[in-house]
């Protein structure tokens, strides 16, 4: 659990502030420098043909801009001004070499740059790096010089934003996940512990009340504190390890509790049952086989509704449950003949429980309403597809 809590936060902040893994990196510095040595070396080596001496510190300088780009994604701005000083060094001796052409590198600095840094520090790059058209103008290149450098800058740029928008919406998926992921897990834990608490605070209760007069009555409360404590437990256990790396058995020959299933309803029953409720169990239709989350989804259903029955259903000493298998659904239905008090969460709907159960239901693609009944009482009732979720 500590891992989900931890690892997904740290991961976002490093996407935040631009770092990359080593092999990420090392990748993006052989790319960027294989592209200017072939584009920018061989057309100073072109250029320069006649020019030894020039051509030589050409070829240190362009050195030096392939070694800078070592380091564009840490420091993207100091790489940006070493790779643009550079490169107009290398057009300033070699004026048939381009401005774009000598400023490769620096463009593609300029595009990891505005991948990775804050918008206003891209824009401020973006403008440093409009400026030196003017001398692509002024140097012979003409309207058409000047265009080429502006829109290959421009260009960079862009792509840099597209690349930092994408990651952006990657991080929000990822966040997406994690939140979704803890709400689950916060609905299960939730499901398990709350029902089995309020079985057992009930079950204490009456132990309680008759632990002088009737002990034998007294212990079959405490053995169902037991039974429902470990249930409890077996559940937690499966929970973990759903939610755990995948380890291999210790012993082939062990013995696993089976998941919370309606193949298990009847258990669930005789919790509530113990408590003193008469519980009355429907069941029409086929159930084995339907969609594990169909499944799972209609069995949490009846035991946060047996929950609330318990905990909030004043005067309710009788609760039905039906779960009928028709067709592409299955329907939960669940009604007590209890009072529920005025302005409680739970008769409008608001309570935790309640929620959970909606968005239980939400999430397999069905529909779940609860609300207290004209002639008292209170009813859940949920409609799931079995289609849909499989």
């Amino acid at each position: 659990m500590e891992l989900s809590s931890r690892e997904p936060d740290d991961m976002f902040a490093g996407e935040a502030r631009g770092e990359l893994s080593p092999r990420a990196a090392r990748a993006l510095w052989w790319g960027s420098a294989g592209l200017v040595l072939a584009v920018l070396g061989t057309s100073v080596l072109v250029a320069g043909a006649e020019h030894g001496r020039r051509l030589a510190v050409a070829v240190v300088l362009i050195l030096v801009q392939v070694c800078a780009l070592r380091w564009q994604a840490r420091d993207p701005v100091a790489v940006l001004a070493v790779t643009a000083a550079t490169g107009l060094a290398v057009w300033a001796l070699l004026p048939a070499v381009s401005l774009t052409g000598a400023l490769l590198a620096a463009q593609v600095a300029l595009c990891v740059l505005s991948a990775v840094r804050p918008r206003r520090v891209s824009v401020q790059a973006l403008v440093a790096m409009c400026l030196p058209a003017s001398l692509a103008f002024g140097a012979g290149g003409g309207p058409a010089g000047m265009t080429v450098y502006l829109l290959a800058v421009v260009l960079a740029w862009t792509a840099g934003q597209w690349r930092r928008a994408q990651q952006a919406r990657t991080r929000a998926e990822m966040r997406r996940a994690v939140v979704e992921e803890r709400a689950r897990i916060a609905r299960e834990v939730h499901d398990v512990v709350a029902h089995t608490l309020s079985v057992m605070v009930i079950q204490a209760g009456a132990a309680d009340d008759v632990f002088t007069q009737r002990p034998e009555q007294a212990r079959q409360a405490l053995r169902a504190i037991e039974t429902g404590a470990r249930s409890a437990l077996g559940e937690l256990r499966l929970l973990l390890r759903a939610f755990g790396p995948d380890v291999e058995e210790d012993g082939a020959g062990e013995r696993r509790e089976p998941g919370p299933s309606l193949a298990r309803l009847g258990e669930l029953a005789d919790t509530v049952r113990a408590t003193g409720m008469t519980v009355h169990v429907h069941r029409e239709g086929i159930t084995d086989g339907l969609p594990a989350a169909v499944d799972l989804t209609a069995y949490r259903i009846v035991q946060e509704a047996l929950t609330n029955t318990l905990r909030h259903a004043a005067g309710a000493d009788e609760v039905s449950v039906r779960v009928t298998a028709e067709g592409e659904c299955v329907e939960v239905t669940v009604v007590d003949n209890g009072r529920t008090p005025q302005g409680s969460s739970v008769a409008v709907g608001a309570g935790r429980g309640l929620v959970g159960m909606k968005e239980r239901a939400r999430l397999v693609g069905g529909s779940l309403r609860a609300g207290p009944l004209p002639g008292g009482g209170f009813e859940v009732a949920a409609r799931l597809p079995v289609e849909r979720a499989s």
